[in-house]
C-alpha cells in the first residue's frame, strides 16, 4: 500500500468511524497548512509553529467550514454533517462546542477525501479556504 496516496474501496472506507476519518483529516489539514506556510517563504521555526497553530485550531477551522459549505457537493455535505455530529469526548480550551464540532466535520471531510485519493478536490477546497 502507498500510504502517501491510499486508494481505498468504498467498503473499506465505510468501515472507518467519523472520528477515525477526523483523525486522518487532522493530519492532512495540518500538512497542507505547513506546506503552504513553508512554500510562502516562512522559515523561522517559531513563526512556522505559531502560524500553523493559528490555522489548525478549532475556531479557525470552523471559519474555514463557513467558507466551504457552499462549495460542497451533496455527498461531501452529508459526510461533513456526519463528522460534525460525531460524539466527541471533550472540547479543547479556547473553542466552543459548535466550533469544535465544525472543525471535526472539516477534518472528517478532509480525511475522507484523502483516503479516496481525491487530491485535486482537496487542493480545490484548501485553496478556497485560504483565499482572502
Amino acid at each position: 500500500m502507498d500510504y502517501f496516496a491510499p486508494q481505498m474501496s468504498a467498503q473499506d472506507l465505510n468501515k472507518i468511524s467519523m472520528l477515525g476519518l477526523a483523525h486522518i483529516g487532522d493530519g492532512v489539514y495540518e500538512l497542507l497548512i505547513r506546506t503552504m506556510l513553508c512554500t510562502q517563504g516562512h522559515a523561522a521555526v517559531g513563526e512556522l509553529h505559531r502560524l500553523t497553530v493559528k490555522h489548525v485550531k478549532a475556531p479557525a477551522q470552523a471559519k474555514v467550514m463557513e467558507k466551504l459549505l457552499p462549495l460542497l457537493t451533496e455527498e461531501e455535505l452529508a459526510l461533513y454533517k456526519r463528522g460534525r455530529n460525531a460524539h466527541v469526548h471533550g472540547v479543547p480550551q479556547g473553542a466552543s462546542v459548535g466550533e469544535y464540532h465544525a472543525a471535526t466535520g472539516l477534518e472528517a471531510l478532509f480525511g475522507w477525501l484523502y483516503l479516496q485519493g481525491r487530491h485535486e478536490r482537496l487542493n480545490t477546497l484548501f485553496a478556497a479556504a485560504m483565499e482572502g
